[in-house]
């Protein structure tokens, strides 16, 4: 019974995970806010730019997110049933990976071409910005590079 009940808790955790994931970056048109505005030095046409590139990119996100919300109620109405059939939480589980990389590669393309609105020390500035969110790492992919961590959070250097 513990077993089941642990399984079922994790699986309800991975379908919840998405929306966590989702939001590497900072909560709406960060390009309008004052203070990211004056730390990247952005232009008002950079920012009409960047109003571009969310506008061409919404409605698939919309879209993208709605696929992952159904696909996750199906994973938790599978998890709810008493009677479990491992086939069907496996492909229901299935539906919501496929349904997060589906998300997550248009968030990451939308990225990019928010990437090309800005010039080379505009982006090492807002990496910056998002590294130092609180309770935030860096997006996948955006981690820097430094020697390996030892623990008490000194870097060591490769053998």
């Amino acid at each position: 019974m513990m077993k089941k009940i642990g399984f079922l808790a994790a699986m309800l955790l991975l379908a919840s995970i998405p929306e966590a994931e989702a939001q590497q970056l900072p909560p709406g048109k960060w390009w309008h806010r004052p203070e990211v505005v004056n730390r990247l030095g952005l232009t008002s046409d950079q920012r009409d730019r960047l109003d571009e590139v969310l506008r061409r990119s919404a409605p698939e996100l919309v879209e993208l997110r709605d696929a992952m919300e159904t696909n996750a109620k199906a994973l938790r109405e599978q998890l709810d049933r008493p009677d479990l059939d491992r086939e069907a939480v496996r492909k229901a589980a299935e539906g919501v990976s496929e349904a997060r990389a589906r998300l997550f590669e248009r968030e990451l393309m939308m990225l990019v071409d928010m990437r090309r609105e800005l010039k080379d020390e505009q982006w090492n500035r807002f990496r910056a910005l998002i590294e130092s969110r609180p309770g935030q790492g860096p997006p996948p992919g955006m981690q820097p590079r430094r020697g390996l961590q030892q623990p008490g959070g000194r870097r060591g250097r490769r053998p």
